[in-house]
């Protein structure tokens, strides 16, 4: 009886142990925790050379999602083994985590919220030699400055990959020209502001918010109408 219970114990435990297979999407610190439970572990970093150099997880290869040269880099891999890919907010890691399917690769998990969210859980970043991101763009004190003695402003955290953020940019722009000069539009990208970002704990872009006289009234995630917009302003009253 007792060889029985170790025959299933064993049993279970080759089944619990290695690689998931299909896609996973882990917040950071389980993203974390699941890479440093792996033996050589692959990540895969799919952004430009440029936001890559800025600051990455250590040990990622750099592929960018978007060039000719993704497919060969990532067949490079070990398709028998856990790839972890992420991007900066999520969606080109989503892209990236189809396409690596499709090449067959078993177990794949994607970081929820990407690098926004990993620096916005003060998860250590690796930086290339060439940019140091601590010093890249505004940071909290500056951007007070910045809308510092404003009525009232609406604040445009894009980048300039993000398909969302080229839709909302001309519906924005179209609704701040209608307000006759009632409320100034600063547009920020997160990839230049990277120490912005992470003291805000952006984790998803678009993402805008409203001040009046310096004081957050109002913000909202995501591609909005002129409906919503017209809202923020009763909020920002």
């Amino acid at each position: 009886m007792r060889n029985i219970l170790y025959s299933f114990v064993i049993i279970g435990l080759l089944f619990s142990c290695g690689p998931k297979e299909g896609l996973q999407d882990l917040v950071a610190t389980e993203f974390q925790t699941a890479m440093a439970g792996e033996s050589g572990v692959q990540v895969l970093d799919v952004r430009t050379s440029d936001e890559f150099q800025n600051g990455h997880i250590e040990g990622a290869i750099n592929a960018d999602v978007s060039s000719p040269t993704f497919a060969q880099i990532a067949d490079g891999l070990a398709k028998d083994k856990t790839v972890f890919v992420y991007c900066l907010s999520g969606a080109r890691s989503s892209s990236a985590a189809g396409m690596l399917k499709e090449m067959g690769f078993k177990s794949i998990v994607n970081l929820t919220g990407g690098m926004l969210a990993w620096q916005s859980a003060n998860l250590p970043v690796a930086t290339g030699e060439t940019k140091a991101s601590a010093s890249v763009g505004l940071t909290e004190a500056s951007f007070a400055d910045k809308i510092k003695g404003k009525p009232m402003v609406i604040i445009d955290y894009n980048a300039t990959w993000c398909g969302p953020c080229k839709q909302l940019s001309p519906i924005l722009k179209e609704w701040v020209k209608a307000q006759n000069g009632k409320v100034e539009l600063i547009e920020i990208d997160v990839d230049e502001n990277q120490e912005l970002a992470k003291s805000k704990k952006i984790e998803a872009i678009p993402y805008l918010e409203m001040y009046k006289n310096g004081v957050k009234t109002w913000s909202s995630v995501g591609l909005i109408g002129k409906e919503e917009l017209d809202k923020s302003v009763g909020s920002g009253q």
